[in-house]
């Protein structure tokens, strides 16, 4: 080229100072490619631990979304259901649609449909309901703590598997060790742990975190049906303003 200008090198489309769409989709594949790479060097054992953190993030999703407090103990609901009481409306149907409207209303509902038996019994009754109504809300919560447990040992086996195939090989062989080599395999192997480590992790916290969910919403819920008991045998009274007692 005239005046000691060189032409460009490099297969970079710079347009207006700035990379080409095509170098964007080209450097996107690129990075794909090399995940997709470290899966397959994590050998077989990578399977089970990416199927584990599906099935966690599953879990999480659906139990954040049905452990949401409106859901589970809504609001003014004690209130609601005393106002069915003064008012005398208080029958099958509503029961039936208290039943169906929250686990706290199924709760109260099982209270209300035995109050006239007296004290006691109402409340054997709910504590009943309150049996089933927590093991629905720990559904799956154990499952993610086994994952969570199960996670980060999958991904040492198979990086124990992975040095016995790597020592194994040299010692098959005959060859002198060679400490690049070595190093590649050994690395390789880490792959497994930590991808086992980067499931048990996040598993480990959502489980806390569900639990102390869980805890808090039987409180409120035991809080709840105890308020109905008194209100109901005569013992206290609801602010309607309020809707609490």
């Amino acid at each position: 080229m005239t005046g000691g200008q060189r032409a460009p090198t490099g297969c970079a489309i710079v347009v207006f100072g700035a990379r080409s769409p095509y170098g964007k989709v080209a450097h996107f594949f690129e990075g794909t490619v090399t995940v997709w790479e470290l899966v397959k060097s994590g050998g077989w054992m990578m399977l089970p631990i990416i199927l584990s953190s599906i099935v966690a993030m599953a879990i999480v999703v659906e139990r954040l979304w049905t452990l949401r407090a409106s859901r589970v103990t809504p609001e003014h609901l004690l209130g609601q259901v005393w106002v069915w009481i003064k008012d005398k409306q208080l029958n099958k149907e509503k029961l039936k649609e208290l039943r169906a409207n929250s686990p706290l209303g199924e709760i109260l509902a099982a209270g209300l449909a035995n109050s006239r038996h007296g004290r006691e019994i109402m409340k054997e009754c709910i504590e009943e309901a309150a049996a089933r109504v927590i093991h629905e809300l720990e559904r799956y919560v154990n499952a993610l703590g086994t994952i969570a447990a199960m996670a980060p040992l999958l991904g040492l086996l198979g990086t124990v598997l992975g040095m016995i195939d790597i020592f194994s090989a040299f010692t098959g062989s005959g060859m002198t060790t060679n400490a690049s080599v070595l190093a590649g395999g050994i690395s390789k192997a880490l792959i497994t742990t930590a991808a086992g480590l980067m499931v048990g992790i996040p598993s480990v916290f959502f489980h806390r975190f569900l639990q102390r969910r869980i805890d808090e919403l039987v409180v409120g819920m035991e809080q709840e049906a105890i308020k109905l008991v008194e209100v109901v045998q005569g013992d206290r009274d609801v602010d309607l303003a309020e809707g609490r007692a």
